[in-house]
């Protein structure tokens, strides 16, 4: 398989041109022939014309790539080695949500042949690929399984807006299912990979080493935001006591906020997920879990309890609502990128809204379309007028590099500015100020 890549004798399909599939398919275009394939014609389109749709790689990186973009699965016709990329979300019961994967595996079931090789990276649970796509493979393909195509997984560790950790110089696990193919999936893999491939044992390890990895960093986050509403109670700043335990050799850099995007806040309920299969309750991920999502509205009450207690509600109001006003700034999941999927933000707005709170959202990086589609909230052009709080929740480049009169002018006397990762402590010198 590897040969026949490297020669141009077979090409690769990537199945899903999102944050994971199109890094990955643009960089095997350096050395192999590449088919990228996504439902989304629109998103094919841009690709075409060098256009990350995603916002994060730039025209160069289409530049000199042996590639083509495509909406039709038939194309997967050509390809030997086809890489599947698509999301894996959780539902509004938090269940998982294979729906995508799938679909993603029925459409290369179609034209599966034999000596195909199918790479999952779509972050799974335990057990999944060889349950669910595997069988699906076999069934819609007429194929079977190692006699006729082999398996193989490998997590994605794709971070957006992070351009120090790259598909390059980070390394990839990758598993098989068997030694044969564990070795070919190693070997096309290291085309791209140059920190190196670690070769893990079976596809459960893999699955389960993709799972584990966001899985501790939300156990590990969720006890800082726990820590940061106790130490609230006590009168004390969080940062604060997290900068003098930082001074011991092995404390970990953990720090409290939201948890939202479609990695940390996502994973963690797959874990869950088998092990209820298996009759386990995993108090910790649960518990992590739960402390996380209530954070949203942990900040918004907060924020309500120091405007009533200020007793500023007759400070400024909307002047036909005669409510208070709140400015939110920032939507995203995270800081400089415009993915808006499973972001808390929304759970801020959500609650100060049920106070009767006018809630103005603004973001230098969000798609206001994509905002209002998903969640029914319409992002402001701009801030307007006076507000009796602004709360800085994501805080992107644009926003980091306001100064306080930038913040004061948006402010009415007395005004509130909350800085849910306390990264502008300075800040507090200049007006009422609170941050987790």
């Amino acid at each position: 398989m590897y040969k026949e890549i490297v020669s141009g004798g077979e090409r690769i399909a990537v199945v899903g041109l999102g944050y994971v599939g199109l890094p990955l398919a643009l960089e095997f275009a350096k050395s192999a022939d590449v088919i990228g394939i996504d439902v989304n014609e629109e998103h094919v389109a841009k690709l075409w014309k060098g256009i990350d749709p995603n916002g994060e790689l730039g025209s160069d990186s289409f530049a000199d790539r042996r590639i083509s973009f495509t909406s039709n699965p038939a194309e997967l016709k050509g390809a030997k080695f086809i890489v599947i990329a698509v999301p894996t979300p959780v539902d509004r019961h938090n269940k998982p949500d294979l729906t995508p994967l799938l679909s993603a595996t029925k459409s290369v079931a179609k034209y599966l042949k034999k000596g195909d090789y199918v790479l999952y990276e779509s972050t799974v649970y335990p057990g999944c690929t060889e349950e669910e796509c595997i069988p699906l493979l076999e069934k819609v393909s007429g194929l079977k399984f190692i006699e006729d195509f082999k398996v193989g997984y490998s997590p994605e560790r794709i971070n957006p807006g992070d351009l120090e950790h790259s598909l390059q110089n980070t390394v990839k696990i990758v598993s098989g299912c068997d030694a044969e193919s564990l070795e070919e999936i190693a070997q096309v893999y290291e085309l791209v990979v140059k920190a190196g491939v670690h070769r893990a044992p079976n596809m459960k390890v893999a699955e389960a080493a993709k799972i584990i990895e966001n899985t501790q960093r939300d156990v590990n986050i969720a006890l800082m935001n726990e820590l940061s509403i106790l130490f609230n109670r006590m009168g004390i700043n969080t940062f604060d006591v997290l900068k003098a335990a930082g001074t011991k050799w092995n404390f970990l850099p953990f720090s409290p906020g939201l948890v939202g995007g479609h990695c940390i806040g996502v994973d963690p309920y797959y874990l869950v997920h088998k092990a209820a299969e298996l009759k386990y309750h995993t108090q910790m991920v649960a518990s992590g879990r739960f402390v996380n999502d209530s954070m949203g509205g942990y900040i918004a009450k907060q924020t309500v309890k120091r405007l009533l207690v200020a007793g500023n509600r007759a400070a400024v109001q909307d002047r036909t609502s005669g409510n208070l006003r709140v400015l939110v700034m920032g939507f995203t999941y995270k800081e400089n990128v415009s993915d808006i999927r499973n972001t808390k933000v929304v759970d801020i707005v959500n609650e100060l809204m049920s106070y009767g709170i006018d809630v103005d959202i603004i973001d230098t990086k969000a798609d206001g379309h994509e905002v209002f589609e998903e969640y029914g909230v319409k992002l402001a052009p701009a801030a307007s007028g006076l507000y009796n709080a602004v709360i800085l929740a994501v805080p992107h480049k644009e926003y980091r590099d306001l100064k306080a009169k930038d913040f004061s002018a948006l402010l009415v006397k007395g005004g509130l500015f909350v800085d849910i990762k306390g990264i502008r402590r300075e800040m507090e010198k200049h007006f009422r100020y609170w941050s987790l």
